[in-house]
């Protein structure tokens, strides 16, 4: 039988997310968003309900959703369901919590107490996009800058000018 976990949201950052390690380094950050569904019941007013989501995120994700995820800024997660299950050490009973891995996460709207304008190298909307997706590890060549990898010529280096965001 086939399987299928697969989540996608958009909502609003419900907190600043902190950025957590793990003893072997790896970064982890947990963060809130709230996602609302506005509806209409048969033959009654307009109605609107929050869902509260609880999101986890791990390795460079975490960090730069450590850094650029404030509360308040609208964002998409793309993830799996993950239930956590353990035994309360107070009361004993057992406790469980449903929670969504976020496998990639993209940042809605324009940048908080940014301009928006200003001529970009293709960067379109303000939105900026991070996924779980390896990122070729950058070594440093003979010369003394980096190169990426050993079959290319070497890249000048990136001023800060150049990072989109």
């Amino acid at each position: 039988m086939a399987n299928l976990n697969k989540v996608m949201l958009i909502g609003n950052v419900t907190r600043d997310p902190e950025i957590k390690y793990t003893p072997k380094g790896s970064a982890v950050t947990d963060l809130g968003i709230a996602v609302n569904r506005v509806f209409t019941p048969e033959g009654g007013e307009r109605r609107e309900e929050t869902t509260y989501v609880d999101v986890t995120l791990w390795g460079r994700q975490a960090e730069i959703a450590g850094e650029y995820c404030k509360k308040g800024r609208s964002i998409y997660i793309e993830g799996r369901l993950q239930l956590d299950s353990w035994e309360d050490k107070t009361s004993g009973q057992k406790r469980s919590k449903l929670r969504v891995v976020g496998e990639n996460f993209q940042l809605l709207g324009p940048r908080p107490g940014g301009s928006g304008g200003g001529g970009g190298g293709g960067h379109s909307g303000g939105e900026e996009e991070y996924s779980e997706r390896p990122a070729r590890r950058e070594q440093p060549s003979a010369g003394g800058g980096f190169s990426r990898g050993s079959n290319t010529a070497p890249q000048p280096p990136i001023e800060e000018d150049d990072i989109p965001f």
